[in-house]
């Protein structure tokens, strides 16, 4: 799934393909934000938006 239009999707959808794509793909927020060419900050924030916030340590948000 390509993420260049998270701005419009379902923040609750978001949230969870983005942990997906972490959890399977990418070691970092930094490298998925950098592969799909999207702003991590309003990523980040949009995900605020339903109170998720990224754990780097975990590598995910919630």
């Amino acid at each position: 799934m390509n993420l260049k239009n998270f701005e419009t999707m379902d923040t609750i959808m978001l949230m969870s393909i983005v942990n997906m794509k972490l959890r399977d793909e990418f070691d970092s927020l930094v490298s998925l934000s950098k592969f799909f060419d999207i702003d991590a900050d309003a990523l980040k924030q949009k995900l605020a938006t339903a109170g998720f916030e990224y754990m780097p340590e975990q590598n995910q948000f919630r």
